[in-house]
């Protein structure tokens, strides 16, 4: 049996349970079977078109799709709701104060009323036709079914970039090594799962990133997996939302999967930002040393509030970017910040002291009162600067 075979008796075999599985009560429709969750920004332009696409590929299937929007200015979530007026099977779910996709399609998925819910891009890059036959795995026995790109005739097609593939590639690589996940596509943002799966890891899950389906394997590694193969469309309406801080997103991600969840992504990016305010901090007091235009003392406080500073705008565009904070809250946020990171200086310098004074490894007192130091910054960052 070829697998075009295979997947029609699993087509067939989803309209006989539909069949049988139907409602008979008189004046009551059953509850949709899927669920698609569908995270959005700024994708009116595709609402409607993603819609009549569902409607077309789940001929026959009672489903629902939900709209999960980050607030977005162009009106995606209005869009939903009008259709939502005319079609009960559309819901739109509108997040004000909250970004990330994981944490859009987390909500989304909790809120489903569909035993299996499936995710889907809004951006018509996923192919919808491969639905049902997801659906018919899913229901044959499977827990957890991705569309693939690197399996079998899948492949990434002109929707990818070259550069966008070999990336790809290599994070799938990176982290079948170090999860040992053994799925040819965890980084695959089009996936079928059965609801009580989510809702039993739900807690365990970032709500940070772009990469779910990555963080879902490494928090369930006992799922029964199935991975159906299929092309990558070109984006045709709207703009990616993708960017460099993907990169930082999943290597967060990774290194929380890693830890068994011990650092947290968004702890990771904190880091980050503070190891490149070191460099900062360097490259400032030299200059001011070589010059000299100022004694050292001065120097090196000049350098210190320097480095905070460019330490606090990329901490508001990259660790906190689902709070980022504008306007005049900046100006605020910024004092606060300055606030908690010299409070963070006195809890580096006391730890370090402390541990010299019972073993003088100058190495491990300054790394000891450098890691304190950043945990401190990091949680008293979180509950005043950017607090939700």
């Amino acid at each position: 049996m070829t697998m075009l075979d295979s997947h029609s008796h699993a087509i067939t075999a989803a309209h006989e349970i539909e069949r049988r599985t139907g409602s008979h009560r008189e004046g009551v429709s059953a509850g949709p079977r899927l669920t698609i969750v569908v995270p959005t920004y700024c994708e009116a332009e595709n609402v409607e078109p993603l819609i009549e696409a569902l409607d077309t590929a789940l001929a026959g299937i009672r489903w629902e799709v939900i709209f999960v929007d980050d607030d977005s200015p162009d009106g995606t979530s209005n869009l939903v709701r009008q259709r939502g007026e005319r079609d009960s099977r559309v819901r739109a779910i509108r997040r004000i104060g909250r970004r990330g996709l994981a944490g859009a399609v987390i909500e989304g998925m909790l809120a489903a009323a569909g035993k299996i819910v499936a995710v889907i891009d809004g951006d018509l890059q996923h192919d919808e036709r491969l639905l049902s036959g997801m659906l018919a795995e899913i229901e044959l026995g499977a827990d957890l079914v991705i569309a693939s790109r690197y399996i079998g005739a899948g492949n990434a097609g002109s929707g990818f970039s070259k550069s966008r593939q070999r990336s790809s590639v290599f994070a799938t690589r990176l982290t079948n090594m170090l999860l040992k996940t053994q799925v040819s596509d965890p980084m695959s943002g089009f996936f079928m799962i059965r609801r009580e799966v989510i809702e039993a890891i739900a807690p365990k899950l970032s709500t940070d990133g772009f990469k779910l389906l990555l963080d879902i394997l490494a928090s369930s590694p006992e799922l029964k997996i199935t991975e159906l193969p299929y092309t990558f469309r070109p984006r045709l309406l709207g703009a990616s939302k993708l960017d460099g801080l993907v990169v930082a997103d999943f290597a967060g991600l990774l290194l929380a999967k890693f830890t068994s969840n011990r650092v947290s992504p968004r702890f990771f990016l904190f880091a980050l930002v503070g190891a490149s305010g070191l460099f900062v901090h360097l490259a400032v007091l030299r200059t001011i040393v070589v010059l000299p235009v100022a004694p050292f003392y001065l120097a090196q406080f000049l350098a210190a509030l320097v480095a905070m500073t460019t330490n606090f705008f990329l901490n508001n565009a990259l660790t906190f970017r689902d709070r980022r904070l504008t306007g005049l809250n900046a100006l605020k946020g910024l004092g606060v910040f300055y606030l908690v990171c010299s409070v963070g200086t006195f809890a580096n310098v006391g730890i370090a002291e402390l541990i010299y004074l019972r073993d003088p490894s100058w190495w491990l007192a300054g790394i000891a009162g450098a890691v304190m130091a950043a945990a401190f910054n990091y949680s008293a960052s979180a509950m005043l600067t950017w607090r939700k």
